[in-house]
């Protein structure tokens, strides 16, 4: 156990003999849902006596154990100093049903509501989303923490630009070393190393570029519930978690789009995948062992042998992938990793090209429907 999760338990220990029973409405004014799931509701909130804006993150007591709640609320509190964490706000309370903390407020929503569909995000958009979410990640792991629920949804933008977003929800971060359950969900975002808690039963795969294991039910202290497993398999938390689901928002933000439905040896895009991680990895042993490295180089990527998913990528960004993706967890490279591959391309030209084009079509067919609309309107106003 790190300094810091004990630091995190005996924090937790002390605010559960401190936490007050407040009415919401006596001392918070609230604006408006910011959003909702499994978990409870966030909402904007200003404090009636300093006017101070924040959002307030409601836990319906029923449904969620204390020190699950009070782990998520000191975890944010006392370690997420980098820009890049949303952190919590020093007020914690309890209601008859709710228990209750403030963090810091995003009002431009989560990255899942700006990558478009099938399009994604601008480059440099998504190398700046990308250079301060793997920032984040790197601050939580080296104070012994993974975040283990990375993806768009759990990105708040601080503008409309992404030039400031926030990593949130720790609700499923663990200390690194600890052992935890065995948790298998049909998504991307689900490594490959996690197979092997696979059931027929498990969640459907979520739509779009989001990943969600939401849906897996989970103890008081939140770690997923065993019940429907064929078997007690028991993993250890590491980072390497982190940073399968680096790989896959980076994938999403350029493309609009997932690789795969689920990282499973039934999955053909993901089994081609594998062989080509495998093959290229390969590859940069032998030359690693016959002395032909110079430095840090690209991973050689050529048209035969890259895999169809990743064609549209440049060996710079192809090499971050097999990087961040590698199909072994041992051998992924870490979040600090992304810092070598920015300010290159990622996007091959004829991909761009094809990607502009499918924006600006994108963007006219949205004005053609405007102006329908508007025409029917003036027509129901004669």
């Amino acid at each position: 156990m790190t300094t810091a999760s004990r630091l995190l338990d005996e924090l937790c220990h002390l605010t559960a003999q401190s936490l007050v029973s407040l009415e919401t409405s006596e001392h918070f004014q609230i604006i408006k849902l910011l959003g909702e799931g499994s978990y409870g509701q966030v909402k904007l909130a200003v404090h009636k006596t300093r006017g101070t804006p924040m959002a307030l993150k409601f836990f319906p007591r029923e449904s969620t154990g204390l020190l699950s709640f009070l782990r998520e609320y000191n975890l944010s509190l006392a370690f997420c100093s980098h820009p890049s964490l949303t952190s919590a706000l020093g007020i914690v309370y309890s209601t008859p049903v709710h228990y209750v903390f403030a963090q810091q407020p995003s009002l431009y929503g989560d990255l899942f509501d700006v990558i478009v569909p099938e399009v994604g995000l601008e480059e440099d958009c998504a190398q700046r989303v990308a250079s301060q979410i793997s920032g984040a990640l790197s601050h939580l792991h080296r104070l012994g923490f993974v975040h283990r629920d990375l993806k768009p949804e759990n990105i708040f933008l601080c503008d409309s630009d992404c030039r400031w977003v926030k990593l949130g929800d720790f609700g499923m971060a663990k200390a690194r070393g600890v052992q935890v359950p065995c948790v298998w969900y049909s998504s991307a975002y689900c490594t490959p190393e996690a197979e092997i808690a696979r059931v027929i039963d498990q969640p459907s795969s979520t739509e779009g570029v989001g990943g969600d294991w939401s849906t897996v039910p989970l103890d008081e202290n939140g770690n997923p519930m065993e019940e429907k497993m064929k078997s007690r398999i028991r993993v250890t938390v590491e980072p390497s978690t982190d940073t399968w689901a680096l790989g896959m928002l980076i994938y999403a933000m350029l493309t609009g789009v997932l690789p795969w439905d689920e990282t499973a040896s039934n999955n053909r895009g993901y089994m081609q995948y594998k062989k080509w991680a495998e093959q290229a990895s390969e590859g940069l042993r032998n030359k690693e062992m016959n002395g032909q490295m110079n430095g840090q180089e690209e991973i050689n990527v050529n048209d035969n042998s890259i895999a169809p998913l990743f064609a549209c990528f440049t060996p710079l960004a192809c090499s971050l992938f097999l990087s961040l993706l590698h199909p072994q967890a041992a051998l992924r490279g870490g979040a600090d990793d992304v810092g070598g591959y920015l300010g290159g391309l990622w996007l091959r030209e004829e991909h761009r090209r094809q990607r502009e084009e499918a924006e600006a079509n994108r963007k006219q067919r949205e004005i053609m429907d405007s102006e329908k609309e508007t025409e029917r309107a003036e027509s129901r106003d004669r």
